[in-house]
């Protein structure tokens, strides 16, 4: 069965998606509500049609495209979600109004009239809503209410004359039932109906435009991987500190928080070897810089594009190495980079948007089965080999000269956190300017135009201080599984994050794990455990971290093969030395026809920065944040030679730009946040790098 599913721009569709595939056994056909190709005179091919939710309201043009005009004109069933199901109402003739309380994340009691889409559908089953707006009784004759939730707004409708049929709420999401019967209905009532008079072409390109990196007949040099393996795991800091930390350019890739699942491999390496280069790239340009030990030149593409090409080129196999990461890039996607990812471009950072170094020497430490693994790719001819050979000697001279210097005892403070500094004079938006914005964010969500906004505000510090020694303070205080320290040029940036964005294995998997629901450490055991348990159980906090949870199953539901999109972990704490963070796990394999950067194209910038819809809500904060957020809520790790790539979201962190600065923090801003609280949650996100800084430093 083939159903054309129009999005109205929103960042459920694709769990959508994957639901109609799997129910149909056959990918539906996605269209973007505005594509000219809805208003095409031929038409044919397409069994039903399925129209999204999205942001905004029926009665705007602008946000339903040209839904109204295929629903003029086709005969054939339809299904309107959220949205979709308000457009149906309000082209009836219904009044589609402000809901009693809007409901974002909240999970209703659903009862229904048991009959066509509800068929077999148990009542007072539980399902998700994401709407601020209603279709409000009576309802012109045309149409009749078939579902409704426990505050008496309609939930489902049917038209009496033509096979329509709506639902309020988003039965693709996670924590929703029976959506997969509620889909399987609405197959069975096209199947009822046999009706075949499409009103889109079937030659529609759909939007789930996955595709290989373009090919090159040129023959590029084969590329080898020699490796040495050490028998125990080498201190990370006085490794860093003694091989690299000099060069000006460099990376630590640093598990400074090391827990089974979270993280185990720990990687270091600079810009000194024969084939490294470091791709630099402004958004938008569709030019990137490339300085490497020939010079300095450009190359069209973008920054996806071109290392997209570079690591095809470039590809090693290592199957019997215990890590993804056998050699390759290193670097960050900064927030704006997203004006390459379909979004658009409002700010311009002082810091380039993307920078990716080639790492060809590296080191990578074990700390799990305690063994360091030194690293060095090369070309496959002689010459090359033996360079190879006498790099992994030397370095291996080294690590074993840090080894024993590291077993004699270190004579360091014990105890002694550093002074707990306030970012409050430093703020680009001060107290009143920040709550000001909680208050237009909340606005927004209320007309619909969102579910939930991820807030932020900037703070630029003075820095006089060696970057190594900050970084250094900054994993002691708030150690995190997905740390890093990456310097190149006046730029450096010191990371501590708690939080994946993505990673994909060397045979397609992908995992996410969002964060959103944060809550403060406390010293008292008994009070910190309250704590912990109060963020598990808050509404809000569920509210809040269920949608991102839907837009990560959106995400990877682009990119991934039918039926793998899973959530292996839902809502669990995680504790860290300054928080507790409530996170989910989303995992999907990759379609073969995704590389790993397309699928990091595809889902950026990680949800738990934007909000839900992405595209929307990213328009919103553009106006409401007066300058660029540059690196930090971008996107900071590797992508391997072997396939695999592993990237955090940069968050907990801070960002040295010369002799300057700067910490990003903020919060998700939903129905039920109080400004105040907001306020101080962005403080505490805050605290973290703050603890590494002085002013006097």
């Amino acid at each position: 069965m083939r159903t054309l599913l129009i999005d109205n721009h929103d960042s459920y569709t694709f769990n959508l998606f994957q639901l109609i595939a799997e129910v149909n056994g056959v990918e539906p056909v996605v269209v973007k509500n505005n594509d000219a190709v809805l208003t095409s005179s031929y038409f044919g091919g397409f069994d039903n049609i399925v129209i999204s939710p999205g942001p905004g309201r029926p009665q705007k043009r602008e946000d339903l495209g040209h839904v109204p005009d295929v629903l003029a004109r086709t005969h054939l069933p339809v299904l309107g979600v959220c949205l979709g199901h308000q457009a149906i109402a309000h082209l009836a003739g219904a009044r589609v109004g402000l809901a009693p309380q809007a409901r974002h994340g909240y999970l209703s009691r659903i009862t229904h009239d048991g009959t066509e889409l509800f068929a077999g559908v148990p009542q007072e089953f539980t399902a998700v809503r994401y709407h601020s707006l209603c279709a409000e009784e009576p309802l012109p004759p045309e149409l009749e209410a078939t579902a409704w939730a426990e505050d008496g707004v309609i939930m489902g409708l049917r038209h009496r004359e033509l096979p329509r049929w709506g639902v309020q709420f988003h039965p693709e999401s996670i924590a929703s039932e029976h959506g997969r019967l509620l889909v399987a209905n609405f197959r069975d009532l096209t199947r009822e109906t046999g009706t075949n008079a499409a009103a889109v072409p079937s030659t529609s390109a759909g939007a789930r435009a996955l595709r290989p990196p373009q090919s090159n007949d040129e023959e590029w040099p084969a590329y080898c991987l020699q490796t040495t393996v050490l028998p125990f795991a080498v201190p990370t800091d006085a490794a860093y500190s003694r091989l690299f930390a000099s060069s000006s350019t460099s990376f630590w890739l640093d598990s400074s928080r090391v827990e089974e699942g979270l993280s185990r491999f720990s990687f270091m390496g600079d810009a000194d070897g024969p084939l490294s280069e470091t791709l630099t790239y402004r958004a938008g340009s569709k030019v990137v810089t490339v300085r490497d030990t020939g010079g300095v030149r450009v190359e069209s593409g973008d920054i996806f594009e071109v290392l997209d090409r570079r690591l095809a080129e470039r590809r090693v196999d290592a199957p019997d190495l215990p890590f993804d990461f056998t050699g390759g890039y290193v670097g960050y996607f900064g927030y704006e980079i997203k004006a390459d990812c379909g979004a658009q471009q409002a700010h311009r950072a002082e810091t380039a948007d993307a920078m990716w170094t080639f790492a060809d020497r590296l080191i990578a430490v074990d700390h799990q089965e305690s063994k360091t693994y030194v690293l060095a790719v090369h070309q496959d001819d002689e010459n090359s080999a033996l360079h190879a050979k006498e790099w992994l000697g030397t370095l291996t001279t080294q690590l074993l000269a840090v080894q024993e210097e590291s077993a004699r005892p270190r004579t360091t403070a014990e105890g002694v956190q550093p002074p707990a500094h306030s970012a409050e004079p430093y703020f680009v938006r001060d107290a009143a300017g920040y709550r000001e914005s909680v208050d237009e964010c909340q606005r927004q969500l209320v007309r619909g135009e969102s579910y939930e906004i991820c807030l932020t505000n900037k703070a630029h510090l003075p820095f006089d201080d060696d970057d190594l020694a900050f970084y250094l303070r900054l994993r002691e205080v708030n150690p995190a599984p997905y740390a890093a320290l990456f310097r190149n040029g006046p730029t450096a940036v010191f990371c501590s994050s708690p939080e994946r964005f993505l990673r994909i294995d060397r045979d397609n998997w992908a995992e996410s794990k969002p964060i959103k629901g944060t809550a403060p450490r406390d010293s008292d055991p008994e009070r910190d455990a309250a704590l912990a348990a109060e963020l598990s159980s808050n509404d809000k906090t569920r509210a809040e971290n269920l949608m991102i949870v839907d837009l990560l199953r959106n995400d990877l539901g682009q990119v991934c093969e039918i039926g793998t999109v899973t959530v292996d972990r839902f809502m669990a704490v995680e504790s860290y030395a300054t928080v507790h963070q409530l996170v989910s796990t989303i995992r999907g394999r990759l379609s073969p026809r995704c590389t790993p950067v397309a699928a990091v194209r595809h889902c950026f910038p990680g949800g738990s920065m934007t909000g839900a819809p992405k595209k929307r809500t990213m328009e919103i904060i553009d106006r409401l944040e007066t300058e660029a957020r540059g690196i930090y809520s971008g996107s900071l790790g590797y992508f391997g030679l072997s396939g695999g790539a592993d990237l955090n979201i940069v968050i907990r962190t801070a960002v040295r730009h010369g002799d300057r600065l700067s910490i990003g923090a903020g919060g998700a801003i939903v129905l039920d946040s109080d400004r105040e609280e907001e306020y101080q949650e962005m403080l505490l996100k805050a605290a973290a790098p703050l603890r590494a800084w002085s002013p006097t430093a």
